[in-house]
């Protein structure tokens, strides 16, 4: 999987190995409730998460899941799977993962894009996940543009 973030370098993820984490808590219903290690192959629907904290390109495994009651820099908002047979390139599948997060972010945060406080942070394959263990989901985060803590979902929040 690939990390963009439009204000923020590129990190490159992928799955090398599972090492021993202290995997995060989630309750029945899915949600985290303890902060702790997520695969990046099994981000879910509602996740919060904080940045890595690093700069440039990197690969990853695991992204740095907390409870969305707790202060935190992203949202998961959507999941979508991409229809390509063949993996469209890295400039395209970029692109493809943005278009595919914005066509669900209205609906999601109650506020069109362009005068939202928020901005687009998608999740997508790289050519090795997709050919390797057929990736083709793009996970849809969003985060404050000005960098600032989200405090809550912003599902609904008209931010």
């Amino acid at each position: 999987m690939q990390l963009s973030k439009l204000v923020l370098p590129v990190i490159g993820a992928g799955v090398i190995g599972v090492g021993y984490f202290t995997q995060v808590e989630r309750d029945e219903s899915g949600a985290i409730v303890d902060a702790g290690d997520v695969d990046a192959f099994e981000i879910r629907l509602g996740d919060c998460f904080n940045d890595a904290g690093s700069s440039g390109a990197e690969e990853i495994s695991t992204i740095d899941g907390v409870p969305c009651s707790e202060p935190h820099d992203n949202e998961v908002y959507a999941l979508v799977n991409l229809t390509q047979s063949s993996f469209p390139g890295d400039e395209a599948i970029e692109t493809l993962a943005f278009e595919a997060c914005l066509d669900k972010f209205q609906s999601f945060v109650g506020k069109d894009y362009e005068s939202s406080q928020l901005d687009i942070f998608p999740i997508y394959p790289t050519r090795q996940s997709w050919n390797d263990l057929d990736d083709r989901e793009v996970v849809c985060a969003l985060y404050d543009l000005d960098l600032k803590k989200l405090a809550g979902t912003m599902r609904g929040s008209r931010v």
